[in-house]
């Protein structure tokens, strides 16, 4: 069960930061460039650095949709698993019929996946019944134009992120649902706790889009299970703090910002 694992994971390193591989090929340093899989070559040395203190790892496939790029995307979830630490698919499916069930099969890639229910039911029923697999259903997004759906209200008087919340409580039969809630909603993020006080969620924004970090732990965990996710405040710090042009240190710049943030996120648990 991918909840059990990661459970044992957080308990192994201490700490509950997932970190997010959005890697752009436009932002991999000049000396990488020249290999045979660029992105490849970047994660490898951001998975060495960063291991210590990564819960799990997030790629998203916006940014390995082509030929080199799905060669990368593979070798990256390989390398992971070689470091036993999961890996979470943000491709954020949802469809109908034999076209989700081709969706699904990214999950024999990968531990876990993004997505989203505005198809409703049928339409996540290839992920939810793999078992073993982590399935996080999009919820309250980190986004600001988020509101403009999440937030609109039903006739029942709820929102609809808290009815999705609660039919993602009612889909997780199989121990295996948890929920995208983004931290620069820390209110909502307490409201939808407090409506699925057993799901574990996946919290992205506390990086660059400066999300709430003591929000995101107290209500994103249950019984210590719950991810924290940061990307670009990670991967690319280096860059962000002006340092050398050309990238060389970026692994060491990655490993201080992962080493930081987790210890930051610990104060809260």
């Amino acid at each position: 069960m991918f909840f059990a694992d990661l459970a044992a994971r957080i308990d192994a390193i201490d700490s509950v930061l997932c970190i997010g591989l959005d890697t752009d090929r436009s932002r991999v340093p000049d000396h990488l460039r020249g290999a045979d899989l660029p992105r490849w070559d970047f994660n490898r040395r951001i998975i060495d650095a960063t291991s210590e203190f990564a819960a799990a790892y997030k790629p998203n496939t916006a940014f390995y949709e082509d030929v080199d790029g799905w060669r990368a995307l593979e070798e990256t979830i390989a390398y992971a698993d070689g470091k036993e630490v999961p890996v979470i698919l943000d491709a954020k499916r949802g469809d109908v019929g034999h076209t989700a069930r081709q969706y699904a099969a990214l999950l024999d890639r990968a531990d876990a996946i993004t997505v989203s229910p505005y198809m409703g039911r049928d339409s996540l029923e290839p992920f939810l019944s793999r078992e073993d697999k982590g399935v996080f259903v999009l919820c309250r997004t980190s986004n600001p134009g988020g509101e403009d759906l999440q937030d609109a209200e039903l006739a029942s008087g709820e929102a609809v992120y808290e009815r999705v919340a609660a039919l993602a409580d009612r889909w997780n039969a199989n121990g295996n649902v948890g929920l995208v809630v983004g931290a620069t909603v820390p209110d909502e993020l307490e409201g939808v706790r407090e409506t699925v006080p057993d799901l574990p969620f996946l919290i992205p924004g506390v990086g660059a889009q400066g999300g709430n970090a003591e929000a995101a732990v107290t209500h994103g965990l249950v019984d210590g299970v719950g991810l924290v996710n940061a990307s670009r405040s990670v991967i690319y710090a280096g860059e962000e703090r002006g340092r050398d042009g050309d990238g060389a240190d970026f692994e060491k710049a990655a490993r201080e910002a992962a080493k930081r943030l987790s210890k930051r996120l610990n104060r809260y648990r």
